[in-house]
């Protein structure tokens, strides 16, 4: 039987502490995020992750590097990819009486591959694995944390251009995770700092902002719940529902891919059924809801004690009490989020010719 190591967490600079490889041996850790602190420059990223690899080989190590105003590393070479409204732009960008009215839109796919491509290659290259992205929510304007991460307020332009990134993520033998599900972009509220509700019938946001998960069931390799609460559909954030994970997105939809829980450290996550929680039970819940891995971030400090050693022992305890059950299923999924082939290392890439044509074609 393999053990379910469904923890992601962080480190807490650029360099691992005695501490950080103490707790990334532990059993139930199954990967690293990524963040600004951890960046100083591509030389210490790559040793970095070389010496997280060197714990454990397994471990998957994952980053936010959407393109635009979420991307982690942004200096030494590394391109600046824009962010995804750009791509819905270029695909709005023709003008009547165009010979070819479907060109602007090929156009814009054909960048949207590119910005996969490039965006993962360069994340490979330093040794990274993984990336939560492309974002499939819809742009709705009245959301300041989406924003202009989002492609477009169409779905179907949404799920193209998400599908075209993820084909360049491929490319580069990365993954991909859709997020936020079923859709963060019709709230104003940021599930960071608040509990965002969502008042909408199941059958609008399934006919509008959960149809990118059904065109794409069949290419996301991953996805991450939205922190929020849909009252007419249940009355947890979709994270911790088996309502909108196994009824929904696994039975109706039809996705077969890994489930991450959204950082648990969240204001949208801390309060659960008008009652806070601890991050064990909050991880507890996910796990039980359908998530087959769980986030934990920015709680890391250098010395024992930080939140992140008390979820470690939590989770041990409430595995060993039969409060949520080892996956093998889940194991597996997470196990198929590790890239594929082996990477160019930072000068091959800058002079391979897939690479360069991609550059040409990048927004």
């Amino acid at each position: 039987m393999t053990q379910h190591a469904p923890l992601i967490i962080d480190v807490a600079t650029d360099r691992l502490t005695a501490q950080d490889v103490v707790r990334l041996s532990h059993p139930l850790v199954g990967g690293v995020i990524l963040f600004g602190r951890n960046w100083t420059d591509r030389e210490t990223l790559l040793a970095l992750c070389q010496s997280i690899k060197a714990v454990r080989s397994d471990l998957l190590i994952c980053v936010d590097h959407e393109g635009g105003r979420v991307q982690r590393f942004r200096r030494d070479g590394f391109t600046h990819i824009p962010a995804m409204r750009a791509l819905g732009e270029r695909w709005l960008s023709g003008k009547a009486g165009d010979a070819h009215p479907a060109t602007h839109a090929l156009h814009a796919m054909n960048a949207a591959t590119a910005c996969g491509y490039v965006m993962g290659a360069e994340l490979r290259a330093c040794g990274v694995d993984f990336t939560f992205a492309p974002i499939l929510d819809l742009d709705y304007g009245h959301s300041a944390v989406i924003g202009d991460r989002a492609f477009s307020r169409d779905p179907g332009v949404t799920a193209a251009l998400a599908k075209s990134v993820m084909q360049g993520l491929l490319q580069a033998g990365m993954g991909n995770c859709g997020k936020h599900f079923p859709g963060h972009g019709f709230v104003a509220a940021d599930s960071h700092t608040d509990i965002p509700i969502d008042r909408r019938a199941l059958k609008a946001i399934l006919s509008d902002d959960a149809l990118p998960y059904a065109w794409l069931n069949g290419s996301l390799t991953s996805v991450m719940p939205a922190h929020v609460v849909y009252p007419r559909v249940d009355k947890r954030p979709a994270g911790f529902s088996s309502r909108w994970l196994q009824d929904i997105l696994r039975g109706r939809l039809g996705f077969q891919g890994a489930v991450f829980s959204d950082d648990l450290s969240m204001a949208g996550a801390r309060t659960i059924e008008g009652l806070e929680v601890t991050p064990t039970a909050a991880a507890v819940l996910a796990l039980n809801a359908g998530c087959d891995l769980v986030l934990l971030c920015n709680q890391c400090v250098v010395d024992a004690g930080a939140p992140i050693d008390d979820l470690l022992s939590g989770l041990t305890q409430a595995l060993l009490q039969n409060e949520w059950a080892d996956n093998d299923a889940s194991e597996d999924r997470r196990r198929r989020l590790l890239p594929v082939g082996d990477a160019l290392g930072w000068d091959d890439l800058m002079v391979d010719p897939v690479y360069m044509h991609a550059m040409s074609l990048l927004p």
